[in-house]
This record gives structure tokens, C-alpha cells and sequence, in this order.
């Protein structure tokens, strides 16, 4: 009997693998949390599933609902929303299991930074003006951040960042960062992405904060900060260029 922790990506049902279908659909017993998870998603389940929305429920409470499902010889779908390695609190899960001897496997989703950059039609990571992406969140009302992980010093570099779990402070995610990546910086924030009711709001940092508001934008949303989201005028990749050898491309 297996713990799959399944990635249930973004929001949109038909977002998540074919093999997290097939785990669901596989599991007498699933997990999900109400408020972020598709009912749809729970449409793959086998009749007679037991379903547990573990919204309101404990670390204990959830650990004693997969320790209890393994006992009764059951494999169970445990959904995270979005990809169960950036921000699904599954680490704690896992060791708790490890402690009980308790087998699992992950399957991977699509993340909620992917969805919304989707849905805004850019790459994140553009040539010439950002190759690297910083995944990170605040601390309000959430686990301290590690000592040397502030947005100031995450955004010294201007790569491009998204920025997890924080929209409902907005005003102080933008205080922090027009130090380092200046009023003019385009910014978008996307509220349930790729969901029907979704939210896409654009604008320079200095001025996001006032449309977060007046848009009433409060939860289940990124920011994504970086000059990649403007981007015009840059060169091509070498991915493609007549001047790369293609003898030794894979």
C-alpha cells in the first residue's frame, strides 16, 4: 500500500498528468483540500471512494487519516494543488510516514507560476534579460522565512520572481522591492490561474498594489516581478542559432 502525493495543479481539472489520473482513479482513499482543489479533479475517483477534505483538518489529523487508510490495506491519493515540491507542506507528511514506516511516491503537477505564466504568454526566462527564476513567499501569518531569504536580497540579482502566498500583503511586498527593482518594473499578479474566475492584473510595481485592491484580490494568487515580462527587442537563444553545431546536438 502507497501514499501517492499527486500534484492537482492550479486550479483548471483537466490540468493535472495522465498519471495522476490514473493514481486517483487507482486510490480507494483521497485526501484533498476543498478550498484549492477542483471538485471535478475528484470525478476520477473510484465509486465508493472515501473522501476527506482536509482543508480544516491537523497535521495529525491528516497523518492519522493516511496511517489509518495503509492499516486497512488501502492506497491512498493525497492531492496538493498545484506541484507538491514548491510550498505543499508535504515535507512534514513525508516524515512523519518515513517515522511509521510508511511507503509513498510522488507524482508531479503544474504549478501555479506556470499556469499564470501561461496565462500572461511569456517565458520567464528570456535571453539577455533574465535566465533564472526565483520561487519564494513571505512570512505573515506563515512559517518564518530563513534568515538571509528577504525579497531585497532574493531580487539584488533582478531575476525574475514569483512570489508565493503573499498577495494579501501587497503593499509590503512592494515596499521591499522598488529598492532593488525600481518603480518602472512590470509586475502581474494572477489569482486562480486557469481557473474560469481567474484574475490577471499588470502594471509597474510601483503602481500594482493600488490594482490588487481596487481588483480585491486577497488569496490564491502569485506575483510575478521582472523585466522579463516586457521583454521586446531581445536576441534569439542559441537553442536555434545557424551558428550552433548541430553534430553533437542531441
Amino acid at each position: 500500500m502507497t501514499i501517492h502525493f499527486i500534484g492537482a495543479g492550479p486550479g483548471a481539472a483537466d490540468l493535472i498528468t495522465l498519471r495522476a489520473r490514473d493514481l486517483i482513479a487507482a486510490s480507494p482513499v483521497c485526501l484533498y483540500a476543498g478550498s484549492l482543489v477542483d471538485p471535478a479533479v475528484l470525478a476520477h475517483c473510484p465509486p465508493g471512494a472515501t473522501l476527506v477534505d482536509t482543508a480544516r483538518l491537523t497535521l495529525d489529523e491528516i497523518v492519522g487519516h493516511l496511517t489509518d487508510a495503509h492499516a486497512a490495506g488501502h492506497d491512498v491519493a493525497r492531492l496538493c494543488s498545484g506541484d507538491p515540491s514548491v510550498f505543499s507542506a508535504v515535507a512534514e507528511q513525508m516524515r512523519r510516514l518515513d517515522a511509521a514506516g510508511i511507503p509513498y511516491d510522488v507524482c508531479p503537477g503544474v504549478s501555479a507560476y506556470a499556469a499564470a505564466a501561461a496565462e500572461l504568454g511569456r517565458e520567464l526566462t528570456v535571453p539577455g534579460v533574465a535566465q533564472t527564476v526565483v520561487l519564494t513567499r513571505t512570512s505573515e501569518n506563515a512559517s518564518a522565512m530563513p534568515a538571509g531569504e528577504t525579497l531585497a536580497t532574493l531580487g539584488a540579482a533582478r531575476a525574475t520572481m514569483v512570489i508565493h502566498l503573499s498577495v494579501q500583503r501587497i503593499e509590503a511586498v512592494v515596499a521591499e522591492l522598488l529598492p532593488v527593482y525600481g518603480p518602472d518594473t512590470p509586475v502581474a499578479v494572477v489569482a486562480w490561474a486557469s481557473r474560469p474566475d481567474q484574475v490577471v492584473l499588470r502594471g509597474p510595481l510601483a503602481g500594482i498594489a493600488e490594482a490588487v485592491r481596487a481588483a480585491g484580490v486577497r488569496r490564491a494568487a502569485v506575483i510575478i516581478v521582472g523585466d522579463a515580462l516586457a521583454a521586446e527587442g531581445f536576441r534569439d537563444s542559441h537553442l536555434y542559432s545557424v551558428e550552433r553545431d548541430r553534430a553533437c546536438a542531441p
